[in-house]
């Protein structure tokens, strides 16, 4: 069974390969609790192991395999640990937009949505050194206007759906901006992640079982090639050190097979722009927004 539009990646590789890692560290239990968040000490240790202990591991895993890869990091994350982001940047990783404080896009207005982005990128860019080229929405809470503000802040690409194996762009009054889907079978937080002051009660699986399901899907684009595989994992959930030491096997068997192309979501979000520019690609291009508050009758939805 074949990709419907396969992408012709460099050098003949059958899959193109990312793992993301979303450095959220304590934001998250902020973003939960407000002024309460001081008392929760123990969510607060577990979240901040990674950006104090779970990235250097990492950073020193890519430096071993000689990888560069993306990191989506909301802007209170890189005010309050500058550490980690000075660290990222210092080994040439690329660094995304994932929010201020991992807000969801979907909660706020529209002036809302545009100024805490709007707010974000300059601190990134303090930063970084650059702007992001990339967004991942938190919890993948896009909003109907979120590719528009993207687009219009000269944003290469999205990776926060799941519509596809392979790229696509999503067309938008303010231009096309590629989006490279996820996945949840390619996301640690449903195997790994409990956490009772966030919310979550998921039963920890262990590592084998864990990369079972993301080696599905990786298996399945090796023989079904010209598709992108994803990682949507996180310092602190994956970055454990049983975890982060399985990650590693994965990351040497992948290589081994040569079969991967390795690469930033930038380089990827380039690459399918450039083959895209060429013809050797035609992608699917999505007219957003997908649906309009007309199109279901409002005695069928409840909000009668």
């Amino acid at each position: 069974m074949m990709l419907q539009r396969p992408v012709p990646w460099p050098n003949g590789a059958k899959v193109a390969c990312a793992i993301t890692l979303d450095m959220d560290a304590d934001s998250l239990v902020h973003i939960h609790h407000g002024a309460g968040a001081k008392d929760k000490l123990s969510a607060i240790s577990m979240l901040r192991y990674g950006p104090d202990v779970a990235i250097p591991r990492i950073l020193e895993t890519y430096r071993k395999f000689g990888l560069k890869q993306s990191f989506f990091i909301p802007a209170w994350c890189i005010e309050n640990h500058p550490h980690a982001v000075e660290a990222i940047v210092a080994d040439g990783h690329e660094v995304g937009y994932h929010g201020y404080i991992h807000e969801a896009p979907n909660s706020l207005s529209p002036a809302q949505e545009l100024d805490w982005m709007c707010k974000s990128i300059e601190i990134i860019e303090k930063h970084t050194g650059q702007r992001p080229r990339g967004n991942r929405s938190p919890l993948y809470h896009m909003s109907s206007k979120t590719p528009e503000f993207l687009a219009a802040q000269g944003f290469l690409y999205d990776t926060s759906l799941m519509g596809d194996d392979v790229p696509y762009f999503l067309e938008t009054p303010e231009g096309r901006i590629l989006e490279t889907p996820v996945s949840w079978a390619t996301d640690d937080w449903p195997p790994y992640v409990h956490a009772p002051d966030l919310g979550y009660m998921f039963p920890p699986q262990s590592p084998d079982r864990a990369m079972d399901i993301f080696m599905a899907e990786f298996e399945a684009l090796r023989r079904s090639p010209g598709g992108v595989w994803v990682g949507v994992w996180h310092p602190f959930v994956s970055g454990r050190l049983s975890r982060w030491q399985r990650v590693e096997q994965m990351i040497e068997y992948m290589l081994d097979t040569g079969d991967v192309w390795f690469a930033t979501m930038e380089e990827i979000a380039n690459h399918v722009a450039q083959v895209t520019a060429s013809g050797a690609y035609q992608p699917r291009v999505d007219t957003l927004p997908y649906s309009s508050e007309n199109q279901v009758p409002e005695a069928l939805t409840g909000k009668a």
